[in-house]
C-alpha cells in the first residue's frame, strides 16, 4: 500500500487527492475562523453562580442591557468643565443614539451638584454608563466606542483617550462588559496573525539550520498548510451545526500545535529517509523503507496525543472542553499527512530535497568522484555528541538517574508555591484600555464596589436577620437595601460590597462563608433546608465556581489521561515495567515544568500569579507529547534488543534518535514559546510552561533518565511479555 502511494504513479495520485479534498472542503464548508464564538459562558449551568444569574434574570431583570462604562479621571479632582463635558456627551447620545444603544441615564439633565455626588470620595473619578442591547455583535460595540471617542474629542477639542495617565489633564477610558468583550476579540484577532507569522518564521529558520536545506525546510510546512486546509472547514462545519464550540483561543493554540507536532512527525520520517538514501540508490525503495520503519511509531505517537486530548471532553469547564475536538482533529489529520502527503512530496523531490547536502550511497559517491576528479565528502551517520550520550547512559546509569531525579525534584518543589488567579482582566496587557479603565476605578473607588456580591435568598420574613448577619461579617463593607423579586416576592436580593478586592484570592475564599452565614440566618428563622434557599452570584462567586470546577476537572481528567496512555504503552511495548517508568518520568517532568515555569513567570516575567487553567492545559500536552519522544526512542531500543545485547541496544537507540528527537524537541518547544510574543498572559504562561516541559523531556528525560533506567532494570524492563527476546538472542549467538 505504502509502495503504491509513494511510487512513480501513486505519488501524483496522493498529492492530487489531497488537493481535491482540501479544495472541496474549503469550497463547501465555512472556515473555522468564521464560526468562532466569543461567548463568555464558561461555567456549567448547575453551579451556584450560574443558578444565581438565572434567578436574577427572571426575578431582578436589568432591562438596560450590556453596559459600556466610561471612566473620567483628573488628578487633583474633576473640574466644572469636565462635568459639563459629561452633560454634553450624554446630550449628544440622547439626540443621536449609537447603533444598538438601548438606554442611557439622563445625565444631560442633571445639575453638576448631582454628578459630583456620584464622584469618588477624592473627587478625582466618575463612572458613567451607556447600555447596549443584549447580544450586540462585537464589531458594532467597537464601532460605537469609536463614535463616542470621536464625539467627545470634538466636544472637548482635546485627546482625553490618548493622554497617558501620568500627564496632567482629563483622562477618559472605556471598561465594563462591552469594552472587555471588544478588547478580548481585538487581542485574539491580532494574536492570530502575529502567531501564524511568528510560528512559520521560527519553524522555517530552525528547519534550515537543522537540515541545512532550504527545499527540505519547506516540505513540512507544505504538509502543515494542507492539513490546516482540511482541518479548518471540518471544524467550521461542526461549529456551524452547533456540534462543537470553537473560540479564538482554541484556534490560536491549535495552530501552534499543528506546526510543532506536525513538523516533528515530518522530521522523524525525513531523518529516516535520509539514512536510507545513503544505503539504497533507488529513492522509491528508500522511501518505502523509511515510511515502514517510522510509520508504526508515528501512528502510535499520534494516537496517544489524539486520545489524550479527547479526554478534555470530560471537562465541565468550557474552555477545557472546547479544546478537545480541534486539537485532536489537528493531530489526527497531521499524522495522516505525515504518512501520505509528505512521503508523496519526498518521492517527487527525491534526493534533490536535501540540496545542497545530497545523500548518496557509497557507489554513487565513488562514481561522482570519478566524474569530478576530486574526493566527495562522506556522510557521517551520527554526531559525536550522540555517540557520547549513547555510551554515557550505559556506563554510568545510576549516577545519571540520581542527578536527573535531584534536578527535576528540586524544580518540582517550586510547583507547590504557585499562586493562581482566575480573573479575565488579569490576562490582559497592562496598557489595554479596558484594563486601564478598570485600574482607575480600583484606584479611586472602594475595591468592593468594582463587583458587588449578589446574595439571592428565597425566604419568608427573614430579610432583616439576613441583612444584619451579612453586615456583621468583618470583610463586608456595606449591604444594600433588600429588593423583592418581580414575579415572586419571596425572592430577595442583597448587593454585598466587600472591603477587599473582589477579584482577589482572599475574596474568593469568602464566598462559602457568606453562603453559610445566610443559611444560618435562615435556619434560625425556622426555614427548613436553608441550603436550597440561597444563591450567591456576581463576579467573585463566578471566579470561585471557576476554581472549584477546574479543580474537579483536573481530578477527573488527569487519571483518565494516565490510564489511557498506560494502556496504549502497554499495548505497544508489551511491558508493564516499561509502561510504569515511562509514565512516571513524564509525570515528574510535568511537575518540574510547572515549578520551573513558575520561577520564570514570577521572577523573570514579573507576573504575580499563574492563570488557574495552566496546570491542566500543560498536563495534557506535556504528558501526551512527552510520551511521543519516549515512544520514538524506546521503539528504537526495543527493535535493536532483538538483535544485540541490551546495553548495545540502549546505546544504539540513544545514538540513533538523539539528533532527530533533539531537533524535533527544539522546534516543538520553539513553536510553543512563540505564544510568549502574544499580549495575553494566559497564552504567555501556557507557552512558557509547555516549552520548558518539552525542553526537559528533550534534554533530560528522554536521552538520559529513561535509557539509564532501562539500563539499570535490564531485561526486567521488558517484563512480562518481552523477555523472550533475550532467550532468542542467546540462541542465535550460540549458533
Amino acid at each position: 500500500m505504502i509502495a503504491k502511494a509513494t511510487g512513480p504513479k501513486g505519488r501524483w495520485v496522493t498529492i492530487l487527492l489531497w488537493v481535491m479534498v482540501v479544495a472541496f472542503l474549503s469550497a463547501v464548508f465555512p472556515s473555522v475562523n468564521k464560526e468562532e464564538t466569543n461567548s463568555p459562558a464558561l461555567l456549567p449551568d448547575n453551579v451556584m453562580s450560574a443558578q444565581a444569574a438565572k434567578v436574577v434574570k427572571k426575578e431582578f431583570p436589568n432591562n438596560a442591557g450590556t453596559p459600556l462604562l466610561i471612566v473620567w479621571e483628573r488628578d487633583g479632582g474633576l473640574q466644572s468643565s469636565d462635568y459639563e463635558a459629561v452633560r454634553k456627551l450624554y446630550d449628544e447620545l440622547s439626540n443621536r443614539p449609537l447603533p444598538h444603544q438601548s438606554f442611557i441615564p439622563p445625565l444631560n439633565q442633571v445639575p453638576q451638584a448631582t454628578l459630583q455626588r456620584s464622584t469618588s470620595q477624592d473627587g478625582a473619578a466618575l463612572i458613567t454608563p451607556v447600555f447596549f442591547k443584549e447580544n450586540t455583535p462585537t464589531d458594532i460595540l467597537k464601532d460605537a466606542q469609536n463614535q463616542v471617542k470621536k464625539r467627545l474629542e470634538k466636544l472637548l477639542n482635546d485627546q482625553p483617550f490618548g493622554r497617558t495617565l501620568s500627564a496632567n489633564g482629563l483622562h477618559v477610558r472605556f471598561t465594563g462588559p462591552a469594552a472587555i468583550q471588544t478588547d478580548a476579540v481585538e487581542l485574539f484577532s491580532r494574536a492570530d496573525i502575529t502567531l501564524l507569522m511568528s510560528t512559520i518564521f521560527l519553524v522555517l529558520i530552525l528547519l534550515v539550520l537543522l537540515y541545512r536545506s532550504p527545499i527540505l525546510a519547506v516540505v513540512p510546512l507544505i504538509g502543515v498548510v494542507f492539513a490546516y486546509g482540511a482541518i479548518s472547514p471540518i471544524l467550521g462545519l461542526l461549529a456551524h451545526h452547533g456540534w462543537i464550540t470553537v473560540d479564538a483561543q482554541a484556534v490560536s493554540i491549535m495552530t501552534v500545535l499543528l506546526f510543532g507536532a506536525g513538523t516533528d512527525y515530518c522530521l522523524f520520517l525525513i531523518s529516516r529517509y535520509r539514512d536510507e538514501l545513503h544505503l539504497e540508490s533507488d529513492k522509491y525503495i528508500a522511501l518505502h523503507r523509511a515510511v515502514t520503519d517510522t510509520g508504526g511509531a508515528i501512528i502510535m505517537s499520534a494516537l496517544t496525543v489524539v486520545i489524550a486530548l479527547l479526554t478534555l471532553l470530560f471537562a465541565r469547564y468550557a474552555s477545557f472542553h472546547r479544546f478537545a475536538v480541534p486539537f485532536s482533529l489537528a493531530i489526527f489529520v497531521m499524522g495522516l499527512a505525515a504518512l501520505t502527503l509528505i512521503p508523496a512530496l519526498l518521492s517527487v523531490l527525491g534526493r534533490i530535497s536535501f540540496f545542497p547536502f545530497i545523500p548518496r550511497t557509497e557507489e554513487m559517491a565513488r562514481k561522482l568522484e570519478q566524474e569530478k576528479g576530486k574526493q566527495v565528502k562522506r556522510h557521517t551517520p551520527r554526531s559525536r555528541l550522540s555517540s557520547v550520550m549513547g555510551r554515557l547512559v550505559t556506563q554510568k546509569p545510576r549516577t545519571i538517574i540520581i542527578g536527573c531525579l535531584i534536578g527535576l525534584g528540586l524544580l518540582a518543589v517550586f510547583s507547590s508555591r504557585i499562586q493562581f488567579t482566575y480573573g479575565l482582566l488579569d490576562s490582559f496587557p497592562n496598557d489595554m484600555p479596558s484594563r486601564v479603565g478598570f485600574d482607575i476605578i480600583a484606584k479611586h473607588f472602594s475595591p468592593g464596589e468594582l463587583a458587588p456580591v449578589q446574595v439571592i435568598v428565597k425566604d419568608a420574613g427573614a430579610e432583616d436577620a439576613v441583612r444584619e448577619d451579612l453586615s456583621d461579617l468583618p470583610y463586608v463593607k456595606t449591604v444594600s437595601d433588600v429588593r423583592a423579586g418581580e414575579k415572586n416576592p419571596h425572592y430577595r436580593q442583597y448587593q454585598v460590597t466587600l472591603a477587599m478586592n473582589p477579584y482577589s484570592r482572599e475574596a474568593l475564599k469568602k464566598i462559602p462563608e457568606i453562603k453559610k452565614t445566610v443559611e444560618k440566618s435562615l435556619a434560625e428563622a425556622g426555614i427548613e433546608n436553608p441550603d436550597n434557599h440561597v444563591w450567591i452570584g456576581g463576579e467573585t462567586a463566578a471566579l470561585y465556581d471557576t476554581h472549584q470546577v477546574t479543580v474537579k476537572d483536573m481530578a477527573r481528567i488527569i487519571p483518565i489521561v494516565i490510564v489511557v496512555i498506560a494502556l496504549l504503552l502497554l499495548a505497544y511495548l508489551r511491558s508493564v515495567v516499561a509502561m510504569g517508568y515511562l509514565l512516571a518520568t513524564v509525570l515528574l517532568s510535568y511537575v518540574a515544568a510547572l515549578g520551573a515555569g513558575w520561577l520564570v513567570i514570577r521572577y523573570i516575567l514579573g507576573m504575580d500569579a499563574m492563570q488557574g487553567l495552566i496546570p491542566l492545559y500543560a498536563f495534557v500536552f506535556l504528558v501526551a507529547l512527552g510520551e511521543d519522544y519516549n515512544i520514538f526512542m524506546v521503539s528504537s531500543i526495543w527493535k535493536k534488543s532483538w538483535h544485540m545485547p541490551l546495553k548495545e541496544a540502549i546505546s544504539g537507540g540513544v545514538t540513533e534518535t538523539w539528533s532527530v528527537i533533539t531537533s524535533a524537541g527544539l522546534i516543538l518547544a520553539g513553536t510553543f514559546a512563540v505564544l510568549s510574543v502574544l499580549p495575553l498572559e494566559v497564552l504567555i504562561q501556557f507557552g512558557t510552561v509547555t516549552a520548558i516541559g518539552i525542553l526537559l523531556d528533550t534534554f533530560i528525560v528522554r536521552p538520559l533518565l529513561v535509557p539509564a533506567l532501562t539500563a539499570v532494570l535490564g531485561k526486567r524492563a521488558f517484563w512480562p511479555w518481552g523477555t523472550e527476546r533475550f532467550s532468542l538472542l542467546k540462541d542465535r549467538q550460540g549458533q
